[in-house]
């Protein structure tokens, strides 16, 4: 794509472009923010850094690429984390300056910048870029700080200090210097005073003179004065305020990574400088979302909706699909616009919106639809009916038509607070892939860490891995890494629970393949934390694995980790592994066996979560039907399908075997979090077949006086998949159940 670069001068931002480069972009642009009086170096400022403005002009002539400017007419206004727009904020001045580019230079798609370690930064070039259209670069974002710094000096960034505000650094002494010679002091500071070596806690401030970028010119600072800003003994703040300086030409050298078409059209602007002057014009700001749109929505009958909810009071799932369908519907337009609708009124009726939902499943029929389903997502679910962070998000194909459940269903976590911390990083970077739009990375709540799922995507290019199940299945798992770390945890000691998502695209032939690497890359990421000297006991985790007709992007795997993220972190981590289900009372005909302890998974915090996975195959189904089938061997012959009677059979013993495990493990039904129970549509039974036994066993259960609350909504989802099992290699369970319970 065709970028803009924010430049304020110093060494993260000019490295930034050179990344952008390397990941194929192009410069086509530079911008930069300045003091509105040319005197002063320094502003007091959360956003810029400005010491050195003075030599910026020359970046143009020195890059050959045209240099917008705007001289800062706002203050710190909004201080808060998360930015929303505000009059007279300096993050405006941004968006006017920006926004001037890309009028200017329509081509303009993408924006760079040099954050590495700062939300706050961030969050404010996101915003602005979400307002405009434009997608944010920060390819130095959550980067090794001594690593970085050595990449930059070993490709050609040739840089001064012009700020030193840090204990062992002395502005008589180091102002000036360039960051070569001070590296390995800079190393030495780190390991006496823990600074940062690249300066991201504001320990120093640098000025590029010269840089691979830099093809026509190089600077060369002729004169310069030392101002003394604070003489503290222990840490001094100086500033280098440049007197003269000119450009030496360089020998014609090669483009910045851009077209010849790109050349030609600035060959003419070489050292062009616009100054961007005045405010925000009318009509210039992103599209305003079409609220008639949104409210004048084509609205199925109610009857048509099927509403389920668990019942727990401070945390629960709510889940809105169509039923009766048979196997049209109007469109996933349609469809998902009446779910989200109602999804929406019920939050209300509740006392709820969106900024209460934790984590969105959005399932729809056909993932050629994607962008469909996306454009209709955005309209509800908005940054800003979300002030404390947008939810989390996995997005899946199923076959939703095949069982008469329409085009999309949704299921959606809700929380009756705002103490969720959410990670949303918008820009595209090599941590992590980005996610541009209401949805975000992570939600953790309560200890519960939610994971959106992950592809295996190189996150530079945002593009899939090319060496297939395997190698995508890796990278996920890097990904999933990388997001736990934001929250100091990781997948491979913390996590409890993994649902893996695999395409029928996978030959069968690998899938066998996708446990042992799972399994392989958790213990060498344990080993290499604990190399590291993280000491955290690991927890026992859970899997479930499910087969499904497609992915976003066509991926072939997606893996969407659960973890526990103590908030004591001196909390023991350990878990309680699975253990026998034998003193609870038997009723419905079942009694304990020691077979039953193999048909699940489950792992336990004591006293505070506990997450199960309980799966019935064929094997255990005929068990559980035998005596019966023995003395009505006329209620059922075929053993490729289950009889109306054996499946009402099956269900019950899930419920049953459900309800002596959170029992034994000290919980009960109103801790359940969410319930799901998931089903292959070669069952050829029905969705609401399934809803209504699933029901009936539930009121049944209640009436049993075993502590279960039932409503006028199911307590579970039902959730049609190609296959599900607690193996990557055989996926063939009649039913899967996936529950998480947790003490209030």
């Amino acid at each position: 794509m065709k970028v803009v670069a924010l430049v304020s001068g110093g060494k993260d931002s000019c490295y930034a472009m050179m990344k952008c480069i390397q990941y194929g972009h192009q410069i086509v642009a530079v911008a930069n923010l300045m003091p509105a009086d040319d005197s002063v170096d320094e502003l007091d400022s959360y956003m810029y850094q400005t010491v050195g403005h003075q030599i910026v002009v020359s970046y143009a002539e020195c890059m050959g690429v045209p240099l917008f400017r705007r001289r800062i007419q706002g203050s710190t206004r909004h201080q808060k984390l998360s930015y929303r727009m505000t009059l007279g904020d300096e993050v405006e001045d941004m968006f006017f300056l920006l926004n001037e580019v890309k009028r200017q230079i329509p081509s303009v798609t993408g924006v760079s910048s040099g954050a590495i370690a700062s939300d706050y930064q961030r969050l404010r070039v996101e915003s602005v870029c979400s307002r405009l259209g434009l997608v944010s670069l920060a390819y130095l974002w959550k980067q090794d700080q001594s690593l970085l710094l050595q990449e930059m000096i070993t490709n050609g960034i040739v840089a001064i200090t012009v700020k030193v505000a840090a204990m062992g650094l002395d502005p008589s002494k180091h102002l000036g210097k360039e960051m070569a010679s001070l590296q390995p002091y800079l190393h030495k500071l780190k390991e006496l005073y823990g600074i940062n070596v690249c300066g991201e806690g504001g320990e120093y401030e640098t000025l590029t003179l010269d840089c691979p970028l830099f093809v026509n010119a190089r600077i060369m600072l002729d004169e310069f004065q030392v101002i003394l800003h604070s003489s503290d003994s222990i840490a001094p703040v100086g500033v280098l305020h440049p007197l003269a300086f000119h450009l030496e030409n360089k020998a014609q050298s090669c483009s910045l990574g851009s077209s010849d078409k790109t050349h030609e059209m600035y060959h003419e602007k070489k050292g062009f400088v616009c100054e961007v002057q005045g405010d925000h014009p009318q009509g210039c700001d992103a599209a305003c979302q079409d609220d008639a749109l949104v409210n004048n929505l084509v609205e199925l009958a109610e009857h048509k909706l099927h509403i389920s909810r668990t019942q727990k009071g401070d945390t629960f799932s709510i889940c809105s699909r169509l039923q009766d369908s048979c196997t049209t519907s109007p469109g996933l337009q349609e469809d998902l616009e009446a779910i989200l609708k109602k999804i929406e009124s019920l939050l209300v009726e509740n006392g709820f919106g969106w900024e209460n939902v934790l984590y969105i499943h959005l399932y729809i029929a056909d993932m050629n639809e994607f962008a469909t389903a996306n454009d209709t997502y955005v309209r509800y679910i908005t940054q800003e009916k979300c002030p404390f962070g947008v939810p989390s998000r996995s997005t899946i194909e199923l076959p939703l038509l095949q069982v008469g459940l329409g085009s999309a269903y949704m299921e959606v976590f809700v929380a009756n607070d705002h103490t969720k911390r959410v990670l949303h990083v918008q820009s595209i970077s090599c941590w992590a892939p980005s996610c541009i739009g209401p949805y975000s990375q992570a939600t953790l709540h309560k200890e519960i860490l939610h994971m959106a799922g992950q592809l295996g995507l190189n996150p530079p290019t945002m593009t899939l891995c090319q060496g297939g199940a395997i190698d995508e299945l890796e990278k996920a798992l890097e990904n999933s890494e990388a997001v736990a770390k934001c929250f100091n945890c990781s997948v491979s000691t913390s996590a409890i629970a993994f649902v893996i998502y695999c395409s029928t695209k996978i030959p069968s032939t690998e899938r066998f393949k996708i446990q042992d690497k799972q399994d392989a890359f958790l213990k060498q990421t344990r080993v290499f934390n604990l190399d590291k000297g993280t000491n955290s006991e690991a927890f026992d985790p859970i899997f479930l694995y499910v087969l499904v007709p497609d992915l976003p992007k066509g991926a072939l795997v997606e893996v969407k980790p659960i973890l526990f993220v103590a908030d004591d972190i001196e909390e023991p981590t350990g878990d309680v592994k699975e253990q026998s289900c034998s003193s609870t009372p038997g009723y419905w005909g079942f009694q304990h066996a020691e077979w039953h302890d193999s048909c699940f998974q489950k792992c336990v915090v004591p006293g505070k979560l506990c997450t199960v996975i309980l799966s019935v195959n064929s094997e255990p189904a005929a068990t559980i039907c035998h005596d019966h089938l023995v003395g009505n061997k006329n209620k059922g012959d075929n053993q490729n399908s289950l009889t109306e009677w054996q499946m009402d059979r099956v269900l019950r013993f899930c419920i049953y075997l459900l309800d002596k495990i959170i029992t034994e493990s000290g919980f009960s039904w109103d801790d359940t979090m969410y319930l799901r129970f998931y089903f292959p549509i070669s069952l050829q039974v029905p969705a609401n077949a399934l809803s209504l036994m699933f029901t009936n066993a539930f009121d049944e259960l209640a009436a049993m006086g075993r502590i279960i609350k039932t409503g006028k909504e199911p307590i579970f989802n039902l959730v049609p998949v190609l296959g599900a099992g607690r193996s990557s290699a055989s996926m063939d369970d009649i039913i899967t159940c996936e529950l998480l319970a947790r003490k209030s």
